[in-house]
């Protein structure tokens, strides 16, 4: 209670993305946009991307102390950095960025990483914490691909390190301090410290403790005796003496050591007097040889406080250096470790690693592999301007990683029966491969066999009774559609039960079809599973865990009060065999429902068939998103689709960023791909990538839709610019409708 009313800031590592405390809401993804606001930049700013080259501002650092004449190169370093999270919560998707950074810079420039817990406040560790974050950092740091990791070893140096193993020599530190003048014991209260530290709208400036000239000698004797436990809690503290006038609160003669009589994790009752943070950090950086502390920008304005300390020891044993990057911002994550305990405390969630969560542990399971992890980090790049990630470029980032490796099976998720009147066999579909690249022929053990009989289950959404325009898969009587992998079959009656719930469809076959698509029409290909051998398994659709949430929160509403009732869809599903022996390692591309893998659930006892939803197919986002807001039907789903549709294929491609993203990018190439961000600064040559991705998708939708506006007849369409109809010459213009 004491540290909480000092108003100074204490506590919590350098990597932690969110106060644990804080009281900020976050919005949940919007349903129509994927555009967001950047967050105001920081007073001072670096260029975030190494334009031209795509090195980042943290590589060029590196390399400036590694090169001839750097610090590095003259004190025969090597890179040493550290990943110093608190042990007092579980790790989220935001610490994913902070671990790529600290453990991938080292591994790039030949040095190492230090896991080392600031376990500095007895009063919030656990060791249940410890292990889960080593468990965390470890599978993580697999998309890495170190040498070390490779041959059973852990990604970070040597053993795990504690910022309690180094509780005496910063104890002799502070001695240090105080021997020298500059460090003192305050016997303020609370209120008077807090009063006494200026601040404010107009930054008032501070006014000097009364007892901030006690001499050497009584101020050795008081922070002895807070060390042997004589006096309570928070009647003493000991502070540096720097300046109670300076313009950066945090050097106002900031707190050092306070009294805690609670037992630590570690080292037990031999404490009463606990480091704070801000003293902890470049004093075990120190003892570490860290080289290049790196930490989130918002310590950018503790950094000179991290230098004091440093510099004003006489028995610092080495010299580090901090810099600080943008954390990851997820738009519409939830990462505050208060709010996540209160999820789990209070049931909302199965636990920590709830695949609902945007923890490490519920990521994990949700089936997100650690490259897609990178491959998020990577996309994001490293910046010293706090923004906010899109949560469609996270999606997009997991699908990237996913699709490569995938597995195409067959799962229909709201069975509909289908009895084919005129098949009375069953038969043996072989040769399908795992990926679409792959040869049966060549490599038998990438191929499975698929049964086939007259008896099937197709997905409810592929029969509409009364279709809305552009639905073209089965809905009146004849209309067609082709198996994946199997026949073309044609709807022939309809049987529904009492209440005029559709039971069952009965349908006919082309059986020269069954490995060709008909050469005089073209049906829509949809999936389904054999009747007669399929299996039954929960799919969880997994949607985002919190709705919109108003900023700021309205007076008597709660974060919780906007949990998404929808946020974990479970569909009693029928799903082919090859699905019954899953492996936790695999992932699965469900064909045209999205990508899934195993839950644990599959493996531990009583075992149950069940499957999460990883991502959805991208072309099935606006799907996704009235999914999750629980109020729209299937059919409301696809005339979204179809609605959206309509609206992008109008927009020239040279157009579509600039209207559709405009507030993220501040200038284009000539093909209209963005080169920019919002704040000018050059996109990564990774970020483009994806982007000149998209581009090419609209222009070939736009060319789509000009192509079947010339079809129209010519008393309904005239060229603006020639007055031509489509038989004309339109080469030096574009249609305009």
């Amino acid at each position: 209670a004491y540290l909480a009313q000092l108003g100074i800031p204490f506590g919590g590592p350098p990597v932690i993305l969110k106060d644990p405390a804080e009281e900020l809401q976050v919005t949940a993804p919007a349903a129509t946009s994927s555009k967001v606001p950047a967050e105001a930049k920081p007073e001072k700013s670096e260029k975030a991307d190494g334009a031209p080259d795509g090195r980042s501002f943290l590589e060029k650092w590196i390399e400036a102390d590694l090169a001839k004449g750097g610090r590095c190169q003259k004190l025969k370093e090597k890179v040493l950095t550290r990943f110093p999270p608190e042990p007092n919560g579980y790790l989220h998707i935001g610490h994913a960025k902070s671990i790529m950074i600290n453990f991938g810079l080292a591994y790039k420039y030949g040095g190492q990483c230090n896991l080392r817990f600031d376990d500095t406040n007895p009063d919030t560790e656990e060791t249940e914490y410890v292990e889960a974050i080593q468990e965390d950092v470890a599978w993580v740091c697999q998309a890495l691909n170190m040498e070390k990791m490779k041959k059973g070893g852990k990604p970070w140096k040597d053993e795990v390190l504690y910022a309690s193993d180094y509780f005496q020599q910063m104890y002799d530190f502070a001695i240090d301090l105080i021997k020298h003048g500059k460090a003192y014991v305050d016997s303020q209260t609370p209120e008077e410290v807090q009063k006494n530290r200026g601040g404010g709208p107009n930054n008032l400036p501070g006014v000097d403790s009364k007892f901030r000239n006690r001499s050497v000698e009584e101020n050795l004797k008081l922070f002895q005796e807070m060390q042997d436990g004589k006096h309570a809690e928070g009647s003493q503290l000991l502070r540096a003496k720097i300046d109670m006038q300076h313009p950066n609160m945090n050097m106002r003669d900031p707190p050092m050591y306070r009294i805690r009589f609670s037992s630590h994790h570690r080292s037990g009752d031999k404490w009463k007097v606990y480091p704070m943070y801000d003293f902890a950090h470049g004093n075990e950086d120190a003892i570490e040889g860290v080289t290049h502390s790196i930490c989130t920008l918002e310590f950018e304005n503790h950094r000179a406080l991290y230098d004091w300390f440093l510099d004003n020891c006489s028995i610092i044993p080495s010299r580090p250096y901090q810099k600080e990057f943008a954390r990851l911002e997820v738009q519409g994550a939830v990462t505050s470790k208060r709010k996540l305990l209160r999820l789990v405390k209070e049931g909302h969630v199965s636990g920590w690693d709830d695949p609902r969560l945007l923890t490490i542990r519920g990521i994990r399971r949700r089936g997100v592999r650690p490259q897609g992890l990178k491959c998020m980090a990577d996309g994001v790049g490293v910046s010293d301007r706090n923004s906010t990630t899109p949560w469609d470029f996270v999606e997009e980032c997991w699908r990237e990683d996913l699709e490569p490796i995938s597995k195409r099976r067959l799962a229909v998720l709201d069975p509909l029966e289908v009895e084919i009147v005129d098949y009375n066999k069953e038969e043996l579909i072989e040769g399908i491969t795992d990926l679409p690249e792959q040869s049966a022929s060549t490599d038998p053990s990438c191929a499975r066999t698929l049964s086939f009989s007259k008896s099937l289950f197709i997905d409810r959404s592929d029969y509409q009774e009364n279709p809305p325009e552009g639905y073209f898969r089965l809905g009146a009587i004849g209309s067609e559609v082709k198996l994946r992998h199997s026949y073309v079959i044609k709807l022939t009656e309809v049987i529904k039960d009492k209440s005029g719930k559709v039971t069952k469809l009965k349908c006919s076959h082309d059986p020269a079809t069954r490995d060709t698509m008909p050469a005089d029409r073209k049906p829509k290909v949809i999936h389904w599973v054999n009747a007669k051998d399929c299996l039954d398994a929960e799919v969880r659709l997994i949607n985002p865990l919190f709705l919109a949430m108003p900023d700021p929160m309205p007076e008597g509403k709660d974060f919780l009060d906007y949990i998404n009732p929808e946020a974990m869809v479970r569909c009693a599903a029928k799903v082919e065999k090859a699905l019954g022996q899953p492996v936790l390692e695999d992932r699965y591309q469900f064909e045209r429902v999205g990508y899934f893998a195993p839950d644990y659930d599959c493996f531990s006892e009583p075992k149950k068939l069940s499957f999460n939803r990883v991502v959805p197919l991208k072309e099935s986002a606006d799907k996704k998103k009235i999914e999750g807001k629980g109020t729209a039907s299937r059919k409301e789903a696809q005339q979204a689709q179809l609605a959206e549709k309509e609206r992008l294929q109008k927009i020239p491609p040279e157009e579509f960023f600039k209207s559709e993203r405009g507030a993220e990018f501040s200038a284009y190439d000539e093909q209209g791909v963005p080169t920019h961000d919002k704040e000018g600064n050059a996109l990564p040559k990774s970020a483009m990538k994806k982007l000149a991705k998209d581009l090419e998708k609209q222009k070939k939708l736009y060319e789509s839709w000009k192509a079947s506006k010339w079809q129209t007849s010519p008393s309904a369409l005239r060229c603006p610019f020639c007055h031509g109809y489509p038989k004309s010459s339109h080469t030096d213009h574009d249609l305009v409708v």
